[in-house]
């Protein structure tokens, strides 16, 4: 780098354009002796661990260049960066950050903050990853279940009882750990002494059990909580089970489930963790379970009916400590508890950095991660493309999370596959977006009682905050760059398998099929697993809340919902048999390749799957219609495609329930032009009143005129006249 160029970013850095030409020179001086004792090939500006890890993540490598300095003592802002073009530096901003929390390594995560009605014990839960040896069938129903009719605590014993914690009818605030008061007992004992009874226990992460009672000697009814703040949604169960006997079969009964089918009913078994099998054989989570049945119990809850899941269960150790579960749980812990191992990692967090989004309701963390290569210029991080992927906004299907953890195993780790993705895109991760029903075990809703995946369109941000801020980040990322993809990984309690959800453009015929390959590329690359004919691509109108809609609108052309079942596969060799925790993380590794195949440069795949796609879609249509459609144009999935079999939420839209319960909600805030309208038609509503009460009054008063005419019988045209004239004569005045 020439003198005079030197001089000029002198001049430059220290902002001092008053200093004279012989300052600027000793300065040079200064600086050269600085470069000549230090030994770096890059500019170092002052920052602490925080800054330099955001350095790490928005600043491109430099050039180097002849002369190497550092300018720390000099530089007095930290926005700026400088690029080196043919030895010249080249001052420019620092892109602004759009999260406001980076974790440390020393210090990564806060702790978890419950709602302060909530009593939490100080167990730290963790269960061992295993993989079954060998594919764990459905059970084969004999037509011979029970199904017991609910008893009820009257008759019953109570052996386990919880707060509902909802002491208030919405969400006020929160605390690490929850109610700061004393633990209360939640076990009772039998009213015999000769009843031996079991120890339940859920008042931990992600539980879910707030009452059990023993109705028989090995039987006993349970009732789940309600998603926190409503009086619905009871799917997602989770609680631990202690005092038992080895080789007596034990019936457990749910009593206050809300759906009306199940995948319970189609073979799927509840899920089973011993400690004793953990520690002795290195065995995790298992199917076990007999004797299930999924029915009506004719209860009733504010008009609604129940329904009731009861198995039989023996238990292989005496005086375990077993784990009952809907599905395999992952905890926000457990996030935590891997985001800190991927940030440990120093090859890892080399291409992925973990920040924080924003705070949930209770002030938990919504942490987002990029992950990317690194760009030689900030050029050619423009120019890359993005993929944005997100789970867990229903809490209880935690299906969602290890496929994510699938998706992020392979895309941070050293294949050719992964290396290519890195440097191909930036991917945009929200891990778990509803961690508030996460914690407190929730299987739909957040704390503000609302189900976030129909409150993506929603402008408040302080009830909403996790879908408010993903969705601003979406539409940020999008004026920056396109957005190839988004997806967002949910489980489904009603069908089997993994299929997705798309939306299908009817107003561009030459898009028709566009939405359809990438689905159909994931049920090539995961034949035994995936299922393109339960794909749906029609935009339903009580979805349009939804990330995958609302994306789609934002101007993402492949936007998707992916949806894991809870039970298994009845497709291939996998038939009649239960997904593991390795079959959902595959699904996340079959991901990844269906995205390098879908993004090809050579787009004969591509080709290939718009012709299946279109002969597919002529056989659904010759199906329907009873006749053959040589031109597909004009053609739309309301004609060929039923709505979606998926949850409906409705009852969990609107406004937050802390909104919905204020006294004092303010009114909702008009435009000018809105209030002078309302003025205008306020005003010819009052005019027309008072000239409605003067037409009153005025026959009123004139109705005797006319009576005292009739009976002297001198009604005439006089007379009607002078009637005439009054009346006239009365609104005038009015």
């Amino acid at each position: 780098m020439g003198k005079d160029y030197f001089t000029e970013y002198l001049f430059w850095s220290l902002g001092q354009s008053s200093l004279s030409l012989q300052t600027n020179v000793s300065a040079c001086k200064t600086l050269e002796g600085i470069r000549d004792s230090v030994n770096v090939d890059v500019i170092h500006l002052p920052a602490t661990s925080t800054d330099m890890e955001e350095e790490e993540e928005e600043e491109p490598e430099l050039h180097q260049g002849k002369f190497s300095f550092n300018v720390e003592k000099y530089l007095r802002t930290r926005q700026l960066l400088i690029d080196f073009e043919g030895g010249r530096p080249i001052p420019r901003l620092r892109e602004p950050l759009d999260l406001f929390s980076i974790p440390s390594i020393a210090c990564p995560f806060q702790g978890v903050r419950w709602p302060v009605e909530c009593e939490v014990i100080c167990d730290k839960i963790h269960h061992m990853e295993w993989e079954p040896p060998e594919p764990e069938p459905f059970y084969q129903q004999t037509g011979y279940e029970r199904t017991p009719v609910p008893v009820g605590e009257e008759k019953g014993n109570i052996v386990y009882c919880i707060d509902s914690a909802t002491k208030t009818s919405y969400y006020t605030r929160s605390r690490v750990g929850g109610s700061r008061g004393h633990l209360k007992s939640a076990t009772f004992c039998a009213r015999s002494q000769d009843m031996p009874t079991l120890s339940f226990e859920s008042r931990f992460e992600s539980g879910n059990l707030q009452k059990a009672v023993q109705v028989g000697l090995y039987d006993y009814e349970l009732t789940l909580r309600n998603d926190m703040y409503t009086t619905k949604h009871t799917q997602w169960f989770y609680f631990r089970v202690s005092n038992m006997k080895a080789g007596v079969t034990y019936r457990f009964t749910i009593i206050n489930l809300m759906k009306s089918s199940s995948l319970y009913d189609a073979g799927m078994r509840p899920l089973l963790y011993s400690e004793f099998a953990a520690w002795m054989k290195g065995e995790g989570w298992r199917r076990a379970g007999a004797n299930i049945r999924y029915y009506r119990n004719h209860s009733e809850i504010e008009g609604k009916a129940l329904y009731s899941l009861t198995w039989t269960l023996q238990f292989p150790y005496e005086n375990d400590t077993c784990y009952l579960a809907h599905c395999y749980p992952y905890t926000y812990s457990d996030l935590q508890r891997y985001l800190h191992g991927v940030m440990s990692d120093p090859s890892r967090a080399a291409h992925c950095k973990v920040r924080v989004l924003c705070r949930s309701l209770a002030g938990n963390s919504v942490y987002v991660l990029t992950v990317t290569a690194p760009c030689a210029n900030w050029q050619e991080r423009r120019n890359k493309r993005a993929v944005v992927v997100t789970a867990r906004v229903h809490p209880g299907e935690t299906n969602g999370s290890w496929i994510m953890q699938g998706f992020l195993e392979f895309l941070l780790g050293e294949s050719p596959d992964a290396n290519l993705l890195r440097e191909t895109f930036i991917f945009k991760v929200v891990p778990m977006l509803n961690p508030d029903g996460v914690v407190v075990g929730n299987y739909r809703c957040s704390l503000a009682g609302r189900d976030l995946n129909r409150n993506y369109r929603s402008l408040l941000r302080d009830s909403f905050p996790c879908v408010w801020y993903t969705r601003n980040m979406v539409k940020r990322l999008l004026a920056e760059r396109e957005v190839v993809l988004y997806c967002d990984f949910h489980g489904h309690s009603r069908k089997n398998n993994v299929f997705m959800y798309g939306c299908n453009d009817r107003k561009d015929a030459s898009l028709h099929l566009q939405e359809r390959i990438f689905p159909l590329m994931m049920s090539k690359n995961a034949t035994d697993k995936f299922s393109f004919r339960s794909c749906k691509f029609r935009i339903q109108k009580s979805k349009e809340g939804t990330g995958r809609i609302v994306m789609w609108r934002l101007g993402i052309r492949n936007s998707y919902t992916m949806e894991s079942t809870f039970g298994g596969s009845t497709l291939g060799e996998r038939k009649g048999t239960h997904f593991s925790i390795g079959d959902l993380k595959s699904m996340g590794y079959h991901f990844c390749d269906t995205l390098l195949d879908f993004c090809d440069p050579d787009q004969t795949k591509a080709a290939h799957c718009l012709t299946e796609l279109g002969a597919l879609l002529r056989q659904e249509i010759r199906k329907k219609l009873g006749r053959e459609v040589e031109d597909l144009e004009g053609l739309s999935d309301v004609n060929i495609e039923s709505s979606t079999s998926g949850s409906n939420s409705t009852e969990s839209d609107g406004l937050p329930v802390h909104l919905l319960n204020c006294t004092d909600q303010k009114k909702h805030l008009r435009s000018r032009k809105e209030r002078n309208r309302l003025r205008q038609q306020q005003a010819q509503n009052a005019s027309s009143k008072i000239v409605h009460r003067s037409i009153k009054h005025t026959v009123r008063l004139s109705w005797p005129i006319f009576q005292v005419c009739s009976k002297l019988g001198v009604i005439s045209a006089w007379s009607l006249s002078l009637l005439g004239r009054i009346l006239y004569c009365q609104m005038k005045i009015c």
